[in-house]
């Protein structure tokens, strides 16, 4: 047995050494915020092993929107896998403001100031349908004068190329990295395609195309990792495709929900292994923390580590 260590601070110490005491304390959810980063650090060292990362939309709501571009901008991993509302926070924030609120505020009085409450985030009306209606009608039109097919990945490139360089869309154009999202049609800006197909029903934004690519990145990789913020459909595309070369090398889980439900969304990285979605050797942690509250954590303490 090894011992549980106190943790003792000094003036000025940097996060990372902050994170790697925490390895020793022995106390609940410190030592795996510890793990996760050693997982971490060695999945994005290892040149042969393609790395995803894969987060539901809510935080881009938040400042760590601001965390997840970082990370696309360093080119720490090859392949994200979201949720269209992803695409619009990313666009309206790119235009407009979000603001702070509170959980216990008055969503009748809100509603009747055209306010939408996320969670403790204020999105008036015009920062989030009104913006995102007025550029996608813009968009379109100049994505179909080009191109009447494109998987999605590829039309997040067209989006983030119309973008600046604070969005996560721009990055991954800029990088050329693929944003896949499975569903596509679940939000704002999938809302706007489905209109324009009304009148252009040869357009067409192709998720098989980014099957055959998950597809072909999975049977040529050696190996495969994994950070997984939060669950629903970005959570299970992400260890669906990697089932199909007996699960993935290194994972991390980060999430709040309970596997008591028998939801995906709470389901572990030990129920994952059953199902060959990680292999049975694999490298993987649960860390049970919102996301907002780790991740700059995560994101200073593996870039002092990169960095050297």
């Amino acid at each position: 047995m090894k011992e549980v260590k106190d943790i003792t601070l000094k003036k000025n110490e940097s996060v990372d050494s902050i994170v790697r005491k925490m390895k020793e304390s022995g106390g609940f959810q410190a030592p795996h915020l510890s793990q996760a980063i050693d997982i971490l650090e060695e999945m994005i060292k290892n040149k042969k092993c393609v790395k995803f990362l894969s987060f539901t939309a809510d935080i881009i709501s938040t400042g760590a929107r601001g965390i997840i571009k970082d990370m696309i901008k360093n080119k720490w991993f090859d392949v994200i896998i979201t949720t269209c509302g992803t695409l619009d926070h990313d666009i309206a924030r790119s235009f407009k403001k979000y603001y702070q609120g509170s959980f216990l505020m008055n969503d009748k009085e809100l509603r009747k100031r055209e306010i939408h409450r996320l969670g403790n985030v204020l999105i008036p009306t015009d920062s989030y349908g009104i913006i995102i209606e007025e550029k996608m009608r813009s968009w379109l039109k100049e994505i179909y004068s080009e191109k009447k097919e494109l998987a999605t990945y590829e039309f997040c490139w067209e989006l983030g190329r119309r973008l600046k360089e604070d969005s996560i869309l721009y990055w991954s154009w800029k990088n050329k990295i693929p944003i896949i999202i499975p569903g596509i049609s679940d939000g704002a800006v999938g809302y706007q395609i489905w209109q324009f197909w009304q009148d252009h029903k040869d357009f067409n934004v192709n998720i098989w195309k980014d099957e055959q690519y998950l597809s072909d990145l999975i049977w040529n990789s050696e190996k495969t990792g994994a950070l997984i913020i939060g669950g629903g459909i970005s959570k299970h595309h992400t260890i669906w495709w990697n089932q199909f070369k007996n699960g993935l090398d290194c994972c991390v889980y980060i999430t709040t929900a309970t596997e008591l439900d028998g939801s995906l969304s709470g389901a572990q990285t030990r129920e994952a292994i059953s199902w060959k979605k990680i292999k049975e050797n694999a490298k993987n942690v649960n860390l049970f923390a919102e996301a907002t509250l780790v991740l700059p954590f995560i994101y200073s303490s593996l870039l002092e580590r990169l960095n050297k």
